[in-house]
């Protein structure tokens, strides 16, 4: 009899252990549930998969030196938008700071209404240094005063971003600027 009860506690820690291990492999998701985001598509083609956070951008930023450019692919939001054409946006990184991207060849232009909406980009950073000397003469450029002037005392580094391609939240109707065709007369 003891046989037989151990045998059965033993037969029900398998099946217990077992019934455990199948539970976890069971996606904590399930299809229904996940939302795929459109995206429109802009530049060269890309895709969404494996992509780095603003966080991870900024890590990598932190890392390069005035000459170097690294390739990167990141999905983030628009923070800013050029009003006029859509040639640039701002993307928000760590600690309040911003990457100023630019389109590759000026070859393409994003909606001047994304802002706030969903963006992947994939193109190369890099850092710009202006100098203090050329900042201070931009200031005197647009009649800044003499005081503005003397407030800029050092050199400013701008975090850079070129993209040859990019996907935008999808979303009805996007206000893209496209060039007017000149006819030959």
């Amino acid at each position: 009899m003891k046989y037989f009860i151990t045998l059965f506690i033993v037969a029900i820690a398998i099946t217990s252990c077992r019934n455990e291990s199948e539970q976890e492999e069971m996606p904590a998701v399930n299809d229904e549930q996940v939302e795929e985001v459109a995206y429109l598509s802009y530049g060269d083609e890309i895709d969404d998969e494996t992509v780095m956070t603003s966080a991870e951008l900024m890590d990598v930023y932190e890392l390069l030196k005035p000459a170097d450019t690294v390739q990167v692919k990141v999905k983030t939001i628009v923070n800013e938008v050029c009003a006029k054409k859509g040639c640039w946006i701002k993307i928000p990184l760590e600690n309040g700071q911003e990457a100023r991207v630019t389109f590759k060849d000026y070859g393409f232009f994003l909606p001047r209404d994304s802002q706030g909406k969903e963006v992947v980009l994939n193109g190369k950073i890099y850092k710009s240094i202006t100098p203090m000397e050329d900042l201070k003469h931009y200031a005197m450029d647009a009649k800044k005063s003499q005081e503005e002037i003397d407030a800029i005392t050092e050199d400013e580094v701008t975090l850079a971003f070129e993209a040859d391609g990019a996907l935008v939240e999808s979303y009805e109707n996007p206000d893209v600027f496209t060039p007017e065709t000149q006819t030959a007369e």
